[in-house]
């Protein structure tokens, strides 16, 4: 029977009010069909989660399958929890990238603290213990008291959940933009260890086996927060906190231990973590991945509401909670288990034969739905795609040098850039050295983490530059993946492999669409190139906030610049090879590998001094990349650098002042050629500055043929750059431009 409260299935299809849930009318008529009725509320609403483009991908998939997704180290790639790629001696490494920007927007602090909650899951799902946490944020510029409110509250809850599970937040990256004032990025990605014969899957296995709840009560928390994340942010979107889930990091930290205490029990068969579309989306997905079916008993949910309906609890979001799937008759065992840590484990359910999800819920079928109609059989949409019409005339513009009067002084205001200026603010809040393995910590190209046991260490790292994926997608993606690399290699480490977060706006624009592919396609030939396969992440569509014209007119969609961030992670063999890129002693040598060229299309100097961006971003050649690269990491694991850094937002001469932050009585003397605009504040690509003892410097030139010796470091605390013939470009005292570079930020919240 079906409850009062709740419209009729002729209602549903009369009144149109599918569409209020999600679905369009031909995915409807689609569901109809499938069934061969017209679907009850609840079987109408898990079609409409999970056939949003958050679960189903159905907008994406067909730009997805470019990514290169095998390699000799990968034993998981995309379709589980999190990728895991092998990192010898029976351990690999477990990584996941994910976004929760919708629910940040609104309400920053559990937007945030969810999303935290919500990768580690993934992480430990797969049996991995996870060892540390990442970040990837956008903002707006750092004017109005609501961009200012959601920056410090979204740092907060990254903080406030992270420190509380014991996991170290160990890195990241955060830029600025007007196009991020209504819907800012938070992207989170977590990095776990695991022993091969501990990796796990979500999967339902053998008839007659039983599902089995674990972990918190289910409340009406987060109910379609998946359908929330595939649509356009608008001025009613503050209606939607209920979307909005609330996160508890003491229950997910008992979870998490339970959950890696229960991969060593062989009762296990499978777990998922209730993640988007919370307790549909991990039943119907474990059945359909191994072509069985599930029967729930939705009067067994723990719930901590009263009087909830079967659609509230297959639709709630609420945190901390994981399915799994364990051998028929052991079921006590695994109750045991997770009373020890005071957690529910009530068993649900049963694996069935017939490839059917059915729900009962006081005595009564309340849905009958096919899993792989809910999973497999999505649909699946080639959006058109339309080059917009600012990329031909951008393409069309001549190479140009930013007029700058005085290079000292826009040297220092490009250190103020809330991009390029110090994140301590921020990273001050985590806690990142928890758990005593970070060897690398925050601030560094990319941080590093000792594997305890061995004399191995990860390099861990999230990049993207928005700015020059609008310009121009392809290079921008290859750009992407490349920069993420470049900072992988600086700290000593071979890359392994990424996880990719996704933010782009409405795909049903064919002008966002086209960035959509053209990103993918820079960088799936990036990852080819680096040898760096796409083991997993996560598409964020619908960043865009709709906002009223100033006459008071039809609102108007504003998208976020297409934002493909790249989560990478490599491996240092010895952590004798660990490489930091702050200079070390004075008499070293400085070398710069790669030539600056006249690129400024998107760069830190002309947001400086235009407001906005234009062009052609950098240009990017993949084989000079690789070659680079290549040949830079043998030189480190030769022992034959001291330090070394990637150039990237502002070019040289802030990748110079860099290089000397936290350095003690320690300088730099340097004499380059060429225009003085182009030489200090290109953003030139594949390029490295390196630090090597006078020893080693015949050594260092012979094993990379690019590198120029352009410097010395000094003891004088005194940055100073000169042209070949003895031109003065900059002479600057550290303690000056160092408290320009950690004042900025500071500064602009008050």
């Amino acid at each position: 029977m079906p409850l009062l409260l709740e419209p009729s299935p002729a209602d549903i299809k009369d009144k149109k009010i599918y569409r209020e849930i999600g679905l369009t009318d031909e995915e409807f008529a689609l569901v109809e069909n499938i069934l061969g009725r017209t679907p009850n509320y609840t079987e109408t609403g898990l079609f409409a989660v999970m056939w949003s483009e958050h679960c189903s991908y159905k907008n994406s998939k067909p730009v997805l399958k470019k990514f290169p997704t095998k390699g000799e180290r990968v034993l998981q790639g995309p379709g589980e929890g999190a990728g895991i790629i092998d990192i010898g001696d029976g351990l690999a490494v477990a990584f996941k990238i994910e976004s929760h920007n919708h629910p940040s927007a609104i309400e920053p602090y559990q937007g945030a603290a969810t999303g935290v909650g919500g990768i580690i899951r993934d992480v430990f799902s797969m049996g991995a213990r996870p060892i540390a946490m990442l970040n990837s944020l956008r903002f707006g510029e750092l004017e109005s008291p609501r961009v200012k409110h959601l920056f410090k509250e979204i740092v907060a809850g990254i903080a406030g959940y992270g420190n509380c599970m014991g996991i170290p937040t160990v890195g990241g990256e955060i830029a600025f933009d007007p196009c991020y004032d209504g819907n800012p990025l938070v992207n989170a990605m977590c990095v776990g260890l695991i022993s091969h014969e501990d990796i796990q899957k979500g999967q339902a296995r053998g008839i007659g086996n039983t599902v089995m709840y674990v972990g918190a009560k289910t409340g009406r928390d987060g109910i379609h927060g998946a359908t929330f994340a595939s649509e356009q942010l608008s001025e009613k979107s503050d209606e939607k906190r209920p979307a909005v889930q609330v996160g508890d990091p003491f229950m997910e930290k008992l979870l998490l231990e339970a959950c890696l205490e229960l991969v060593h029990n062989d009762a296990l068969v499978g777990i998922q973590d209730m993640g988007a579309a919370g307790l549909i989306s991990s039943s119907s997905e474990m059945a359909s991945k191994t072509g069985v079916g599930l029967v729930m008993n939705l009067d067994d949910i723990p719930q901590r509401e009263t009087g909830m309906t079967p659609y509230e609890m297959m639709l709630s979001e609420s945190q901390e909670r994981m399915l799994i799937v364990v051998k028929k008759g052991r079921e006590q065992e695994i109750m045991n288990l997770f009373k020890k840590y005071g957690l529910d484990a009530v068993a649900v359910g049963t694996v069935t034969e017939e490839k059917l999800l059915k729900l009962y819920h006081h005595g009564d079928l309340v849905a009958e739905v096919p899993v792989d109609a809910l999973v497999e059989d999505a649909p699946v949409y080639h959006k058109p795609s339309k080059q917009p019409a600012y990329f031909p005339a951008f393409q069309a513009m001549k190479p140009e040098v930013p007029a700058v009067s005085d290079l000292q002084e826009t040297f220092f205001a490009l250190l103020k850039q809330p991009t390029i200026a110090s994140k301590e603010w921020v990273y001050s809040q985590y806690d990142y050295q928890v758990r005593t393995n970070t060897v690398v910590v925050p601030g560094s190209d990319a941080a590093v983490v000792r594997i305890r046991g061995t004399r191995k260490a990860l390099a861990m790292t999230t990049d993207c530059n928005g700015r020059y994926v609008y310009l121009d997608p392809e290079a921008g993606g290859k750009i992407a993946v490349a920069e993420a690399a470049r900072n992988i290699i600086c700290s000593g480490a071979q890359p392994l492999g990424i996880t990719d977060c996704l933010n782009f706006g409405a795909p049903e624009k064919p002008e966002i669409f086209w960035q959509l592919e053209k990103a993918a396609d820079g960088m799936s030939e990036a990852c080819r190139e680096l040898e760096t396969p796409v083991i997993g992440g996560n598409v964020s569509l619908y960043n865009e906030t709709l906002k009223k014209t100033a006459g008071g007119g039809k609102a108007a969609a504003h998208p976020v610049y297409p934002t493909p961030v790249v989560g990478m992670v490599g491996l240092i063999e010895d952590v004798k090879h660990i490489t930091t890129q702050t200079f070390k002693q004075a008499g070293d040598a400085i070398y710069l590998i790669g030539e600056a060229e006249a690129e400024f299309g998107g760069s830190e100097l002309q947001k400086l001094l235009r407001g906005e961006i234009s062009g052609k971003p950098p240009a990017i050649d993949l084989a000079v990349e690789a070659r680079r690269q290549h040949q830079l990491l043998l030189a480190i694991q030769s022992g034959l650098v001291q330090s070394a850094h990637d150039l990237s937002e502002g070019g040289f001469a802030p990748a110079l002042a860099e290089c000397l932050f936290g350095t003690k009585e320690l300088g730099a003397k340097v004499s380059l050629k060429g225009n003085p605009v182009v030489a200090l504040f290109s953003e030139t690509q594949s390029r490295f500055l390196v630090s090597v003892k006078q020893e080693h410097k015949q050594a260092f030139e012979k094993l990379v043929a690019d590198a120029a010796l352009v410097g010395t470091v000094t003891n004088d605390e005194v940055m100073a750059i000169d042209s070949e013939n003895g031109e003065n470009w900059i002479r600057a005292d550290k303690q000056d431009f160092e408290h320009a570079w950690k004042g900025a930020l500071p500064c602009l919240l008050k």
